[in-house]
């Protein structure tokens, strides 16, 4: 995904331009910040990719950050740099669902392997809420009467069930279960098992 970007926030300046050199050497997207502060005013819904996050700044410090991102439910993943004495508090951090953290000083190959995976997380999680999202759109688009016999057929209920709990022909019920087969673009029961579980989360 190309608009993914990688964020770092650290107030250690000479640690900041290194980051920032290692990475775009790399050929990432990068934008750097002085303090938690700075990032929490820029950051937007829908900003795509990893954060690498200090534990330890002066004013609001890296977990204060993390839990006022997760209060907006910021789903960027997020891994923290940790000095030596920080590691119970990345712990704590790692327990409310930060990706991972990594250790001062630390090597490049380490930290462009995280940011790799954080990438990957994020990409991922991405795409399944966009399939999802298409697959609301879908069930939005289904009749009052299509969601009931849909209803129906995902519960197991032959068309000759569908037709006598609701009252109508089994001819109207073909009818009705190939419109929503067609809306939902699925070709079997599995499918639209599937496909409604993943619309309705």
């Amino acid at each position: 995904m190309t608009d993914q970007r990688v964020y770092i926030v650290d107030d250690d300046e000479a640690m900041r331009d290194s980051l920032l050199w290692l990475l775009e050497s790399q050929g990432f997207a990068v934008t750097a910040y002085s303090s938690a502060e700075d990032f929490l005013a820029a950051c937007r819904d829908g900003m795509a990719g990893c954060i690498v996050l200090d534990v330890r700044m002066p004013g609001m410090s890296g977990l204060e950050l993390y839990e006022k991102l997760n209060a907006r439910q910021c789903t960027l993943p997020v891994i923290f740099i940790t000095g030596h004495g920080d590691v119970p508090m990345a712990v704590s951090a790692l327990k409310k669902g930060a990706v991972d953290f990594i250790e001062k000083p630390f090597s490049d190959k380490d930290m462009l392997r995280l940011i790799a995976q954080c990438l990957e997380i994020d990409r991922n999680a991405r795409e399944k809420s966009q399939a999802g999202a298409a697959v609301a759109r879908r069930l939005a688009s289904l009749t009052e009467r299509e969601v009931e016999v849909m209803d129906l057929i995902i519960a197991g209920k032959l068309n000759k069930q569908v037709a006598d709990v609701l009252n109508i022909s089994i001819k109207t019920v073909e009818v009705h279960r190939s419109r929503i087969m067609d809306k939902m673009e699925v070709r079997t029961v599995a499918e639209l098992v599937q496909a409604v579980m993943r619309g309705r989360q």
